[in-house]
């Protein structure tokens, strides 16, 4: 028997964040490329919830490309798709206050995501 249930993972986000991501104007997460994300795959749904809170945001997977880090992520993404509101070294600076050097070592995805 095989499940054809659709797998749907739920991701915590800032608010900041995921109010770029409800209104369609963030097309690109990033992520550290940890063990639970290495398998995330184009067609799977991300719930994003703003932590502590029930307000969720449903996208689906468009694609999953993996960078050696956020540097290389942002040149190869485009800024204005990761945070239409920030600059490249704003973002940049943003992104190493979440992941220390010891987690972007472990390499960085980019989720680009769209409407369900």
């Amino acid at each position: 028997m095989t499940d054809t249930t659709a797998c749907v993972r739920e991701l915590n986000l800032y608010r900041q964040y995921f109010d770029l991501v409800a209104a369609g104007t963030k097309t690109i997460e990033v992520r550290v490329k940890y063990p639970h994300l290495a398998d995330l795959a184009a067609g799977e749904t991300i719930r994003f919830r703003i932590k502590g809170t029930e307000e969720t945001c449903e996208v689906k997977v468009v694609r999953v490309t993996e960078y050696t880090d956020f540097e290389a992520l942002l040149h190869g993404e485009g800024p204005a798709n990761v945070n239409p509101t920030a600059t490249h070294d704003e973002q940049l600076a943003n992104i190493r206050a979440i992941y220390p050097p010891e987690k972007e070592a472990l390499g960085a995805l980019a989720i680009e995501i769209g409407p369900l």
